[in-house]
Protein backbone atom coordinates (compact mmCIF):
# COMPACT_ATOMS: atom_id res chain seq x y z
CA UNK A 1 0.00 0.00 0.00
CA UNK A 2 1.29 3.52 -0.93
CA UNK A 3 1.62 6.13 1.49
CA UNK A 4 -0.97 9.03 1.72
CA UNK A 5 0.84 12.27 0.59
CA UNK A 6 -1.22 14.71 1.62
CA UNK A 7 -3.94 14.62 3.93
CA UNK A 8 -6.63 17.85 4.71
CA UNK A 9 -9.00 18.21 8.14
CA UNK A 10 -12.96 18.80 7.43
CA UNK A 11 -15.70 19.78 9.62
CA UNK A 12 -19.27 17.96 9.15
CA UNK A 13 -21.73 20.92 8.66
CA UNK A 14 -25.35 20.22 9.47
CA UNK A 15 -27.03 21.56 5.75
CA UNK A 16 -24.53 18.72 4.35
CA UNK A 17 -26.60 15.84 5.69
CA UNK A 18 -29.74 14.72 5.13
CA UNK A 19 -33.29 13.24 6.42
CA UNK A 20 -31.45 10.58 8.24
CA UNK A 21 -29.29 12.91 9.72
CA UNK A 22 -25.79 11.50 7.96
CA UNK A 23 -23.64 13.57 5.76
CA UNK A 24 -25.60 12.84 1.89
CA UNK A 25 -23.49 10.51 -0.19
CA UNK A 26 -22.84 13.29 -2.30
CA UNK A 27 -21.28 15.61 -0.79
CA UNK A 28 -18.36 13.03 -0.07
CA UNK A 29 -17.35 13.85 -3.82
CA UNK A 30 -17.14 17.62 -2.45
CA UNK A 31 -14.82 16.89 -0.08
CA UNK A 32 -12.61 14.22 -2.03
CA UNK A 33 -12.79 17.61 -5.03
CA UNK A 34 -11.88 19.98 -2.35
CA UNK A 35 -8.97 17.98 -1.11
CA UNK A 36 -7.30 17.20 -4.46
CA UNK A 37 -7.59 21.12 -5.52
CA UNK A 38 -5.87 21.78 -2.01
CA UNK A 39 -3.34 19.05 -2.69
CA UNK A 40 -2.81 20.97 -5.58
CA UNK A 41 -2.66 24.73 -3.99
CA UNK A 42 0.20 22.98 -1.88
CA UNK A 43 1.96 22.00 -4.52
CA UNK A 44 2.27 25.48 -5.70
CA UNK A 45 -0.19 24.19 -8.78
CA UNK A 46 -2.84 26.27 -9.88
CA UNK A 47 -6.08 25.26 -11.43
CA UNK A 48 -6.98 28.38 -13.37
CA UNK A 49 -3.02 28.84 -14.33
CA UNK A 50 -3.40 25.64 -15.90
CA UNK A 51 -6.87 26.37 -17.70
CA UNK A 52 -5.50 29.77 -18.80
CA UNK A 53 -2.66 27.25 -20.86
CA UNK A 54 -4.81 24.84 -21.95
CA UNK A 55 -4.27 22.40 -19.90
CA UNK A 56 -7.67 20.81 -17.77
CA UNK A 57 -7.84 17.77 -15.58
CA UNK A 58 -11.09 16.25 -15.80
CA UNK A 59 -12.35 13.33 -13.63
CA UNK A 60 -13.52 10.46 -15.59
CA UNK A 61 -14.26 8.03 -13.17
CA UNK A 62 -15.18 7.75 -9.29
CA UNK A 63 -15.84 4.45 -7.25
CA UNK A 64 -16.36 5.41 -3.43
CA UNK A 65 -17.15 2.33 -1.11
CA UNK A 66 -18.81 4.03 1.81
CA UNK A 67 -18.19 2.26 5.27
CA UNK A 68 -19.39 4.51 8.34
CA UNK A 69 -21.11 7.74 7.82
CA UNK A 70 -20.25 11.26 9.24
CA UNK A 71 -22.61 12.97 11.40
CA UNK A 72 -23.13 17.01 11.82
CA UNK A 73 -20.28 18.15 13.86
CA UNK A 74 -18.06 15.15 13.02
CA UNK A 75 -14.40 15.65 12.20
CA UNK A 76 -12.56 13.98 9.57
CA UNK A 77 -9.60 14.07 7.62
CA UNK A 78 -9.08 13.04 3.34
CA UNK A 79 -5.87 11.74 2.95
CA UNK A 80 -4.58 10.74 -0.60
CA UNK A 81 -1.96 9.56 -2.94
CA UNK A 82 -1.81 10.08 -6.37
CA UNK A 83 0.05 7.18 -9.22
CA UNK A 84 -0.13 7.51 -12.57
CA UNK A 85 -1.48 4.66 -14.58
CA UNK A 86 -0.69 5.10 -18.77
CA UNK A 87 -2.96 8.06 -19.82
CA UNK A 88 -4.78 8.29 -16.31
CA UNK A 89 -3.64 9.91 -13.01
CA UNK A 90 -4.86 7.83 -10.23
CA UNK A 91 -5.82 9.54 -7.01
CA UNK A 92 -6.75 6.89 -3.65
CA UNK A 93 -8.23 9.66 -1.42
CA UNK A 94 -9.81 8.17 2.16
CA UNK A 95 -11.81 9.79 4.31
CA UNK A 96 -11.38 9.01 8.42
CA UNK A 97 -13.81 10.16 11.00
CA UNK A 98 -11.71 12.24 13.85
CA UNK A 99 -10.33 11.48 16.55
CA UNK A 100 -11.52 7.93 16.21
CA UNK A 101 -9.72 7.54 13.08
CA UNK A 102 -12.44 5.05 11.91
CA UNK A 103 -12.63 4.55 8.05
CA UNK A 104 -15.92 6.43 6.22
CA UNK A 105 -15.00 6.39 2.77
CA UNK A 106 -12.46 4.76 0.55
CA UNK A 107 -12.43 6.04 -3.05
CA UNK A 108 -10.29 6.33 -6.35
CA UNK A 109 -10.63 8.80 -8.31
CA UNK A 110 -9.50 8.55 -12.02
CA UNK A 111 -8.68 11.55 -13.63
CA UNK A 112 -7.29 12.86 -17.48
CA UNK A 113 -6.02 15.69 -18.97
CA UNK A 114 -7.47 17.18 -21.78
CA UNK A 115 -4.56 19.36 -23.53
CA UNK A 116 -6.70 22.17 -25.95
CA UNK A 117 -9.31 19.37 -26.18
CA UNK A 118 -7.50 16.54 -26.50
CA UNK A 119 -6.46 14.08 -24.48
CA UNK A 120 -2.45 14.23 -23.14
CA UNK A 121 -0.34 14.74 -19.99
CA UNK A 122 0.42 17.47 -17.41
CA UNK A 123 4.41 17.77 -16.74
CA UNK A 124 3.09 19.33 -13.17
CA UNK A 125 1.04 16.32 -12.50
CA UNK A 126 3.54 13.94 -13.72
CA UNK A 127 6.19 15.18 -11.06
CA UNK A 128 3.58 14.10 -8.36
CA UNK A 129 2.56 11.11 -9.28
CA UNK A 130 4.46 7.62 -8.61
CA UNK A 131 4.10 4.94 -11.35
CA UNK A 132 2.35 2.36 -10.11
Amino acid sequence: MKKYVFELKLQVRDYECDIQGILNNSVYQNYLEHTRHEFLVSRNISFAELHQQGIDPVVARICIDYKTALRPGDECVCKLYVVKEGIKYVFFQDIYRLPDEKISIKSKVDTVVLVNGKLGFCKELDALASDE
